[in-house]
């Protein structure tokens, strides 16, 4: 991934949920560990920069990742969190030229890409109109969450996430179950369902529950997957081609990337079609 210093950001704006790695100091490149596996060629530990990672912050092999053996990194997404720790926490502060910072920023990276995933789903939330009735309690967690993205380091280390996350996740259940009782009929109820090398291709799935399930290397081609949760769901290797996934709710920019699918493929307003996918 391309990274190069940039201007901060105003501290009292909102934050971007949206990797931004020119605005980042390659933090998901160097904080993060990986095992050699069939997504990264070598091991790394936490804490040291990958063997592909530049001076300048940028990824010696960015064009190359999967070729190269790590596909891993093209499936990863920070939400954000790389550029508001690189700008916000740390002020524009880069690890290589104030040392000192080093491992406060790369203990913080993983807890605010947790914060900063939880203000996506929230934001996606409020943008639901059947989600109405938690609309208030939605808008409050977000704030909450917006202003601890502005803490700085030693109250992001201390912060309890998993409470947060708990508190949110019950107010994205009840978004999912207003949501899904617009669509007529019985809904299908996958929640956390070990559906690897499932065949669904075709399948009826609008308004699904597919919560945390196992969809490694599903055949979900030309699935109807409108108004499916589809939060924490797995879509390594799945295939999507002409796969239908308008108006899913919960759906990330990882789970596509990690994902295989076609030039009919068709996805939510706001996410990018992986550059992978067959045309």
């Amino acid at each position: 991934m391309d990274h190069v210093s940039h201007v901060s950001h105003e501290s009292h704006a909102s934050p971007e949920l949206k990797a931004d790695c020119s605005s980042c100091f390659a933090l998901c490149c160097v904080a993060l560990p990986f095992a050699r596996s069939a997504d990264f060629a070598v091991d790394k530990a936490a804490g040291t920069p990958c063997r592909n990672l530049a001076e300048d912050f940028r990824c010696g092999i960015h064009t190359r990742l999967r070729d190269k053996g790590f596909q891993g990194c093209t499936v990863f997404d920070c939400f954000g969190a790389g550029q508001q720790v690189s700008q916000v926490t740390f002020g524009g502060r880069d690890w290589r030229s104030h040392p000192g910072t080093a491992r406060a920023m790369f203990d913080v990276f993983p807890v605010m890409r947790q914060l900063h995933e939880l203000l996506f789903y929230v934001t996606q939330a409020l943008a639901l109109p059947a989600a109405r009735p938690v609309h208030a309690e939605l808008r409050s967690a977000l704030a909450e969450t917006e202003e601890l993205t502005r803490a700085d380091a030693d109250a992001l280390a201390a912060a309890d996430v998993p409470a947060l996350r708990a508190g949110i996740n019950t107010l994205l259940l009840k978004t999912s179950e207003l949501v899904r009782a617009k669509v007529p009929g019985k809904k299908k109820n996958h929640r956390g369902a070990d559906l690897m090398g499932a065949r669904l291709a075709g399948a009826d799935l609008r308004g699904a529950n597919l919560r945390g399930a196992y969809l490694i290397a599903a055949d979900l081609t030309r699935a109807d997957l409108r108004t499916a949760d589809l939060i924490g769901a797995d879509f390594r290797d799945a295939d999507l081609s002409g796969a239908d996934l308008t108006d899913s709710i919960f759906l990330t920019q990882a789970q596509l990337n990690a994902a295989r699918g076609t030039a009919d493929t068709r996805i939510p307003p706001g996410l990018a079609r992986p550059a992978h996918w067959a045309a």
